[in-house]
């Protein structure tokens, strides 16, 4: 007898296999995409720059003293006297190249500041330019504190020339340096003489002009301009085309010697230095002082920027008094390191005095 076949068992279905597609699920690219910009933002923010600068501390130098075995403040030709304590020029640091980050952590640390860049250099200048004008107000800088110091100590003073227009009247006749001695028949004390010598005179007028070179004294005629002519402000008597700064009369030189410095707010110290080379005061007395301000020629002390940082960097250098500028003395009062003695000063005779009365204990004036 025979069977049929048996019919095979049926299979349940097989299960639904989903497809492996190649390369990142939607998650997967979020991260990379997420994870690259990540450290691009990290990079720009620690690589580059920002239009900010960054203001601190500076260092801090001994005008009676010396850097490197050279003296800041040298006088030859006359008796140098000695000194004791120290009279210390003061400065901030400036930094223009800080990256986003790099603010950031300045600004927290407390001790530093950050600025638009444009308020310290002009767009468009070079580095090269900038350190140019800053060498350029630092001479200017050591040149009036010369000049105010051997005025407060009452040496002579002279007039020269010290700007001569480029084809003016003065051009033809002048040079930088020499000295004036009498103009339009008025004798020269001062810088100012030579501006008033000319009241009255008129465009196309000749007047005598009697001055100094290389120790010989000459005589000219010089022929007065119309101002207009030389890109000047119209004015009603004759141009001469010269500008005019006094000089000590003295056989002596005093130098002043300080590399990568810049700007003019260490006049008022310097001043103070050379007085105490030439004097037997000792104005220091033995004490650590520090200080600030620009000087004119006159001994006029100005106001400068910058000057909470300049306490810190002499309460650091253990400065227990700080000259400071009448016109700073509101900002300095806020921002004092607790201990540092704040003195108000407006003029170098002043500042000379507020030293002498320290020294004696006397009261001085405050900010």
């Amino acid at each position: 007898m025979s069977t049929a076949p048996e019919s095979p068992t049926p299979q349940p279905p097989a299960p639904d296999v989903p497809l492996v597609r190649a390369g990142l699920t939607r998650r997967g690219w979020t991260i990379v995409v997420s994870s690259v910009l990540t450290v691009a933002l990290l990079l720009v923010g620690l690589l580059v720059p920002i239009p900010y600068v960054s203001l601190g501390p500076g260092p801090t130098y001994d005008t009676l003293g010396d850097v490197d075995g050279v003296p800041i403040v040298r006088v030859d030709g006359e008796k140098s006297h000695a000194t004791t304590g120290q009279l210390r020029m003061t400065t901030v640091s400036v930094n223009d190249e800080i990256s986003l980050f790099g603010a950031l952590g300045l600004w927290v640390s407390g001790r530093y500041a950050v600025a638009p860049r444009e308020d310290y250099f002009r767009p468009g200048e070079t580095e090269e330019q900038i350190e140019q004008q800053n060498t350029k107000m630092f001479q200017d800088s050591q040149s009036n504190a010369e000049i105010a110091a051997l005025r407060h100590l009452k040496y002579p003073m002279k007039v020269i020339a010290t700007e001569i227009t480029s084809g003016a009247p003065a051009d033809k006749v002048l040079a930088p340096g020499d000295q004036l001695l009498v103009v339009n028949g008025k004798k020269v004390a001062a810088a100012a003489d030579v501006r008033a010598a000319l009241a009255g005179t008129t465009p196309g007028q000749g007047i005598s002009i009697t001055y100094k070179r290389e120790g010989q004294e000459r005589s000219a005629t010089i022929t007065l301009a119309k101002a207009t002519d030389f890109g000047q402000e119209d004015r009603p008597e004759g141009f001469i085309g010269l500008g005019a700064g006094e000089r000590p009369d003295v056989a002596f030189k005093t130098t002043i010697s300080l590399q990568n410095v810049g700007g003019p707010s260490a006049g008022l110290i310097f001043a103070l230095a050379i007085i105490d080379r030439l004097t037997d005061e000792d104005l220091a007395g033995g004490a650590t002082i520090a200080g600030t301000g620009e000087i004119d020629a006159a001994g006029n002390v100005g106001r400068i920027g910058g000057i909470p940082f300049k306490m810190v960097a002499a309460k650091e250098a253990g400065v227990s008094v700080f000259l400071v500028p009448e016109g700073n003395c509101a900002e300095a009062k806020d921002n004092a390191p607790e201990g540092l003695r704040l003195v108000k000063v407006s003029t170098l005779d002043g500042a000379v005095q507020a030293l002498q009365d320290i020294k004696a204990g006397r009261p001085v004036p405050g900010c």
